[in-house]
């Protein structure tokens, strides 16, 4: 698949949002921790998106890319908007240039970045096999060792093979974006000194696993995200989502929990920040 067949297929899948009322509260500060602004399921209202995000208090956005398809994209996304942060990265659903990660290598020497990603490996998918995957994943880890950046990682019937890939190399630090794996998943994960993702499955209180393992697994190795324009949260399942549904993914961790959810928002940003913004 060609990032291009990426954002088209997203497009076509994604109906378009309205402003719900609930999304315009006063609100203390949020940061959302893994947004794709830059998608064109956003090119329409991209300004209005903005705004309902800053009436639901979110102040910062990190936006990683795709591949090199989207890196000016995502570039030129942050620098309209202030407070989204970029992250550069090869997605491994995608079958990248041969010379990829020496691109990658170049931008990053030239390009402000607050981490590498999104990167890692998706079992689920059938193309790029994990055999083509595997280079372009160890690669960015090499990369991130090189520029002393965190990485976002997305992990898919993949977490035990991540991990591990990370410990392998050491010094490396990070999130597990979109965390939906087990307890002792979660829990080997941290251990790795990386941080967890915790995006709108949270809010499928039929996801008992799940559920059970955010309950156990410490709030300070956690962070939110709404990986918008994707995956949108229980209640609006068909619809689009925006990064202002962070409150919804707060209040569903913070049920999970027995905590209030300024708590949790505090917890994640201040995780956030010490990960991308120290």
């Amino acid at each position: 698949m060609t990032v291009d067949g990426f954002m088209i297929a997203i497009v076509s899948l994604l109906t378009p949002f309205a402003s719900p009322a609930r999304a315009i509260i006063p609100a203390m500060e949020r940061i959302d921790s893994h947004c794709h602004l830059d998608a064109p399921a956003f090119d329409d209202d991209r300004d209005a998106v903005v705004r309902r995000a800053r009436e639901a208090g979110v102040t910062a956005m990190v936006i990683p890319s795709v591949g090199p398809g989207n890196w000016q994209r995502v570039a030129a996304t942050c620098q309209r908007w202030p407070g989204c942060r970029p992250a550069f990265g090869l997605h491994p659903w995608f079958t990248h240039p041969a010379d990829a990660l020496e691109r990658l290598d170049a931008w990053l020497a030239e390009h402000p970045a607050v981490a590498i990603g999104e990167c890692g490996l998706d079992f689920h998918v059938r193309e790029p096999a994990p055999g083509t995957q595997w280079p372009w994943f160890e690669g960015q880890l090499a990369l991130a060792a090189r520029h002393d950046l965190p990485l976002i990682l997305h992990a898919v019937k993949a977490f035990d093979e991540v991990g591990a890939a990370v410990r392998r190399r050491g010094g490396l630090r990070g999130v597990v974006h979109g965390f939906t794996g087990s307890l002792e998943q979660g829990r080997a994960l941290v251990d790795s000194g990386l941080y967890l993702g915790i995006g709108t499955a949270a809010t499928n209180f039929s996801r008992n696993k799940l559920r059970r393992a955010l309950q156990a697994l410490p709030l300070e190795a956690m962070m939110l995200e709404t990986d918008a324009p994707n995956q949108p949260p229980a209640g609006l399942r068909g619809q689009r989502n925006e990064p202002a549904c962070i409150v919804e993914v707060a209040a569903a961790l913070a049920e999970i929990k027995g905590l209030d959810a300024d708590t949790v928002t505090a917890a994640s940003n201040r995780n956030a920040r010490e990960l991308f913004f120290a």
